[in-house]
């Protein structure tokens, strides 16, 4: 009889980080709602279990990246300037531990478009926190890494739905003056090109989160509810879409919104939905009306794709800074994705489209046996 050898454990920590795309503003809720979809960023990591030991002296340990899906041929891979890897360093250096593991491998596949206004950044900026607190085995609770998230991701609402999952409402709480300077740090000290500008033998300590930046709360969303991305064939920066916003609003279209949004976050819970309570309840006068130079067709769209020219439509918006258009529906999701197309094509612009649900799942870390 031929006795059975026990295996040996693995030399190597295996473990998978998947993060969702998210819809930011939902109509009328401007840098206060997101909504977490059934699209994905996901990293499968290999790490030693035992690294050796560094010190100053040793090169800094380059990680080894490779990107496949959306963004694969833009993505940087060098992992001191990709942003998931630079946010997962900051993580790691404002727990003590100055670099990467040496041998660190990553694998990275992406579903979410970039620049299109369905949380591409923020969920790149939520999968590096993730990876900085299971690299260094930080046991960081969700709040913890939403301030982190944060300090990186000044408006909260991507990231929030990207790490908590569902239909949440956010806002950035007043701090003392202490932790308003610290929340006030320029990106560019927060996330430094590494390793050039980290200081002296990586002497420098990046600020460090304050507690509690961000809260949120979820809200109900109807099971019978699912999401249509319209997706443009450009991209639109946030960066430019915010330029072309006032500074200042009229009374008249801040209470419009603000009715709108009382009503919608209870409106989008309730079963069966109501599309004449729920399309009139998506409109805005904050940022919509001022982003349609940016975007051919949008007015068009949003207005001649209704619940009454398509049944099964709920309501109809931006997604985000654009030029994503978020339908909500219940039914005949290509139709309604095909009508918007159609406006679409009048102005010379091509679409394509994604049926998604929401995902109340959110971030998610999944370790190998």
């Amino acid at each position: 009889m031929v006795a059975q050898q026990a295996s040996k454990p693995s030399t190597r920590r295996r473990f998978t980080i998947r993060v969702p795309a998210t819809s930011a503003n939902i109509g009328p809720g401007f840098d206060v709602m997101g909504v977490s979809l059934t699209l994905f960023l996901t990293l499968s990591v290999s790490v030693p279990r035992d690294p050796p030991p560094r010190t100053f002296t040793t090169p800094n340990p380059q990680p080894q990246l490779s990107y496949t899906g959306e963004g694969s041929d833009e993505v940087p891979l060098d992992a001191y300037k990709n942003l998931t890897t630079r946010v997962a360093l900051y993580v790691l250096r404002c727990n003590g531990i100055p670099s990467f593991p040496s041998g660190l491998e990553l694998q990275c596949h992406n579903e979410i478009p970039f620049g299109r206004g369905l949380g591409s950044s923020g969920a790149a900026v939520i999968a590096g926190v993730l990876l900085g607190d299971a690299l260094g085995q930080l046991g960081l609770d969700r709040n913890r890494m939403l301030d982190f998230a944060l300090m990186v991701e000044r408006h909260p609402d991507n990231v929030t739905a990207a790490l908590m999952g569902g239909f949440v409402g956010s806002y950035l709480r007043e701090l003392d003056a202490a932790a308003t300077s610290a929340a006030s740090v320029p990106l560019a000290e927060v996330l430094p090109e590494y390793p050039a500008n980290a200081g002296e033998e990586w002497g420098i300590d990046p600020p460090s989160p304050p507690h509690g930046i961000g809260h949120y709360v979820r809200f109900g969303w109807a099971k019978e509810i699912r999401a249509v991305a319209i997706v443009p064939a450009f991209e639109v920066s946030t960066a430019k879409a915010r330029s072309v916003l006032p500074t200042e609003y009229t009374r008249k279209d801040l209470v419009f919104n603000l009715q709108r949004l009382a009503v919608l976050t209870t409106a989008l819970s309730r079963s069966p939905p109501d599309p004449e309570l729920i399309y009139e309840a998506m409109k805005d006068r904050v940022h919509q009306p001022y982003r349609k130079e940016l975007i051919p067709g949008l007015p068009q769209v949003l207005s001649s794709v209704t619940p009454s020219t398509h049944p099964g439509l709920l309501g109809i918006c931006l997604s985000g800074a654009g030029p994503t258009i978020l339908a909500l529906a219940v039914s005949n999701y290509d139709s309604i994705a095909g009508a918007a197309a159609e406006v679409f094509k009048k102005f010379g612009v091509e679409v394509s489209w994604f049926v998604l649900d929401v995902t109340v799942e959110g971030s998610t870390l999944s370790e190998e046996e």
